[in-house]
């Protein structure tokens, strides 16, 4: 048996050339991409409930927004469908018309 320790070698890590001026340009750009992308992580997180669920103040889709009231105000959505049957489809795509616009600058 050989009682000799054995030492691990150490690795030689060749000293890396220098960037081109473009090439660290091309690195600056990939750095801050990446520090956009931890603070966009971090403030992700840091919306987040402290059950993993998303806070109030988060942005979500108008689908889960839509389905959330409609859950919350069952009366109100019968009402807007009621008023919706009465007035018919050309009267509602002639609103739809007018009110989309409006809705989508005031989301800006």
């Amino acid at each position: 048996m050989n009682t000799s320790t054995s030492s691990t070698p150490t690795s030689v890590v060749p000293p890396s050339p220098v960037a081109t001026a473009e090439q660290q340009r091309i690195l600056d750009r990939i750095a801050m991409q990446r520090e956009r992308l931890r603070t966009r992580r971090a403030a992700r997180a840091q919306a987040m409930g402290p059950n993993g669920t998303a806070t109030e103040d988060t942005e979500e889709s108008l689908a889960l927004r839509a389905a959330g009231f409609a859950r919350e105000h069952p009366l109100a959505v019968a009402a807007m469908a009621g008023v919706a049957v009465v007035a018919g489809p050309r009267r509602l795509i002639r609103w739809a018309g007018v009110l989309l616009p409006m809705l989508l600058r005031l989301r800006r």
